[in-house]
């Protein structure tokens, strides 16, 4: 008899899968995906002391991100006055961690670096663009991408600022905050207020 190497090959993928010890072994099958919907987490909404909010001032608060917990808190002294949800940096451009200050506020700031490429009517040819690695198609230009609210943290253009907030980690470093929260923040800070981010 002669035996092919085609029977050879069927004759070993059938031991491979052979009961052992008097079991059945059963071939497991990848993971459903999950639906993007599924990955969005509900955050907890904003909470805001009003007795707290009555008495801070830009001269007297201070700022603490919290990167592990997605929340940033407006502070009069040790009391928190605000407690947002946030999105910071992801892991492929994280939000650097230290000790800040307000470097500027910018109530309608645009984005030097991240926007959209659109065509002489302002319609969106590519979206989602980087200025430091993609080019603009032929008879576009770059439209920064809205930051309201704006807070500088760094020099090199992290901020605090609205955003959209799936629930997790998701910026390219900034800290995305939702409008009421941004904007109570912005209207309670001044340049030079300290800026805590930590892990």
């Amino acid at each position: 008899m002669i035996v092919t190497s085609l029977q050879i090959i069927l004759l070993a993928s059938l031991i491979a899968i052979a009961p052992q010890g008097g079991q059945a072994q059963t071939m497991r099958s990848a993971p459903a995906l999950r639906k993007a919907s599924d990955l969005i987490h509900r955050q907890e909404p904003i909470n805001v002391s009003p007795r707290l909010l009555a008495r801070v001032t830009p001269q007297n608060s201070e700022v603490r991100v919290s990167l592990s917990k997605q929340r940033a808190y407006l502070l009069l002294s040790d009391e928190v006055v605000i407690d947002s949800p946030i999105s910071s940096g992801k892991r492929a451009r994280p939000t650097p961690t230290g000790s800040f200050h307000v470097l500027e506020k910018d109530k309608g700031h645009h984005s030097t670096v991240y926007g959209d490429f659109r065509d002489a009517s302002g319609r969106i040819v590519r979206r989602g663009v980087s200025m430091r690695i993609d080019s603009a198609p032929s008879g576009t230009h770059f439209v920064g991408a809205e930051m309201t609210w704006f807070m500088r943290l760094t020099g090199d253009g992290v901020g605090m600022h609205v955003g959209f907030l799936p629930g997790y980690a998701a910026s390219h470093g900034c800290i995305r905050m939702p409008s009421a929260a941004a904007e109570m923040f912005f209207n309670h800070v001044k340049v030079g207020t300290p800026v805590v981010v930590a892990d």
